[in-house]
């Protein structure tokens, strides 16, 4: 019989008050971000002031404000609701977890841009300087603003199949690009910053100074020219004189530079005029990229008993102050109830405020200390050394829930003798052991695979993808044939087939 009644039930649930989404918000703000909302914080809320003290926050006035680093326990019980609610609330955290078996590579924009030629100008004497060779100003260049040279590269290096470390050490040669697409730095120290051999720095370069636009990531002009000529098939030995004597074309010493060369008069005017159609600066045709420091929320130093110290960068911290004697003034001025209410509520977002942004700073700091215990072989050793971890790693470790960690850990930077990374780059996935073994780094799996290839020239013994296998898991590496497969052709190493073709040809 269907009709109408009245029931009374008890129930336990969460709701979502704007505090606790304001809290949750806070932790996956970066630096940067975090400081534009403070600043519209303190225009809206008159209760709120700015700390502009050097030193320690003065606490004998204990009256007139409240110190950002007071800690209650109505603060850490928010922060347990919280890990609570993303369990139970409608906040869908899934999209942040997937980074936890993601590699850096994986989390790399993929955008492509337009890979047409540069013009030149005729002005050798400016050569490196800027411009191009001829006076065409190139009716692209518009279309190609909104795209800057590094976001090109880094597209690029992407997809050109590269291991973890080796597209780590990508990303870091292509940091080292100036707007006229020229690598600065020496590669000898970018190679002791990353703790990996120089060879292998040199040979990530060698497969970078293929991107487009042709010549980016040269490390001088000479070697820009030569890059484009061979991409015509036109780097020949009287070229290649012709590009080592540059000095001389620009003081126009067209006799000493076909003596050099060993050329005639016509063949040397059309070696200039084949160079007249490069361009010096390849990144020209790029938008230029603001300068944005990457400042990092954790410092890692080394501790002088052994280990490592882990601390927040201070400069990042907004110092925030409840002006209490105001709050004093304004309430016992208020009249209406519109104004006490107003007054109430500007008083509760203060506090909930400065104690949310304590908590942040303590649960950052949390969490970076356990990602270095985990990952201290890298600090220690370089990045071949990165241990397999995921988000639930350090949650369990922590006491927190996965979505926590994945918000704390977006948009935040370390900073670490090695570099500065952000803290996503840390999480890697994991290969089984046979037995009881731990599991293996996915990286340290690839690098393996390549350098037994990478020693077959020498052995003589060409490695089927199920040889491999075999000798995988002799090493204690549980480990399938077609994930060898795909792990090769990410490496870009042909099959055993072609490798073999290649040794009898050689």
């Amino acid at each position: 019989m269907i009709g109408q009644r009245l029931e009374v039930r008890q129930g336990q649930g969460l709701v979502i008050t704007p505090q606790l989404q304001q809290a949750i918000k806070l932790l996956q703000l970066s630096n940067q971000e975090l400081d534009e909302f403070v600043e519209a914080e303190l225009e809206k809320n008159p209760l709120l002031q700015r700390d502009e003290s050097d030193g320690p926050v003065d606490h004998r006035n204990a009256e007139d404000a409240t110190p950002v680093s007071t800690t209650t326990d109505a603060a850490e019980l928010s922060f347990s609701e919280i890990e609570t609610s993303d369990r139970s609330s409608t906040v869908d955290a899934r999209e942040d977890d997937v980074y936890g078996d993601a590699t850096p590579g994986e989390r790399t924009s993929d955008r492509l841009g337009d890979d047409a030629g540069q013009p030149g100008l005729t002005d050798w004497s400016a050569a490196g300087k800027g411009g191009s060779f001829d006076d065409g100003d190139g009716g692209e260049r518009p279309e190609r603003q909104m795209l800057t040279l590094s976001e090109h590269l880094q597209a690029q290096a992407s997809s050109a199949g590269f291991s973890p470390v080796d597209h780590a050490i990508a990303l870091s040669l292509i940091d080292g690009v100036d707007d006229g697409g020229y690598l600065r730095g020496e590669l000898a120290e970018i190679a002791d910053r990353l703790g990996c051999d120089l060879t292998r720095v040199e040979a990530v370069l060698a497969v970078c100074q293929g991107f487009e636009p042709t010549g980016v990531m040269a490390r001088s002009v000479p070697e820009c020219l030569k890059l484009q000529l061979i991409e015509r098939n036109r780097f020949d030995p009287a070229m290649a004189c012709l590009v080592d004597n540059l000095e001389l074309l620009a003081r126009r010493d067209l006799s000493a530079l076909r003596a050099r060369c060993g050329v005639d008069a016509e063949d040397m005017a059309e070696m200039i005029a084949e160079l007249k159609g490069l361009t010096p600066r390849p990144g020209a045709g790029f938008g230029a990229e603001t300068a944005q420091t990457v400042i990092p929320d954790v410092h890692v130093r080394p501790d002088p008993a052994g280990g490592w110290r882990v601390e927040l960068n201070s400069d990042t911290l907004p110092r925030l102050l409840v002006d209490k004697r105001y709050h004093g003034v304004v309430q016992a001025g208020a009249r209406t109830e519109t104004e006490k209410a107003f007054v109430a509520d500007c008083a509760a977002q203060a506090n909930w405020l400065v104690k949310s942004l304590d908590q942040r700073a303590k649960t950052i700091l949390k969490v970076g200390s356990e990602i270095v215990r985990q990952q201290d072989a890298f600090l220690a050793f370089g990045v071949e050394f990165l241990r397999p971890l995921n988000l639930k790693t350090v949650a369990e470790a922590i006491g927190m829930h996965e979505s926590t960690v994945s918000r704390v850990t977006s948009n935040k930077y370390v900073s670490t003798p090695r570099g500065v990374f952000e803290l996503k780059f840390f999480f890697t996935a994991s290969i089984n052991a046979t037995g009881d073994g731990a599991a293996h780094s996915a990286e340290a799996v690839r690098h393996r695979i390549k350098s037994m290839i990478d020693h077959e020239a020498a052995d003589g013994d060409v490695l089927s993808d199920d040889r491999i296998v075999e000798i995988l898991k002799e090493a204690g590496i549980d480990i399938a044939r077609r994930t060898v497969a795909k792990y090769r052709e990410a490496l870009r190493i042909p099959s055993s087939v072609q490798r073999r073709r290649q040794l009898k040809f050689a």
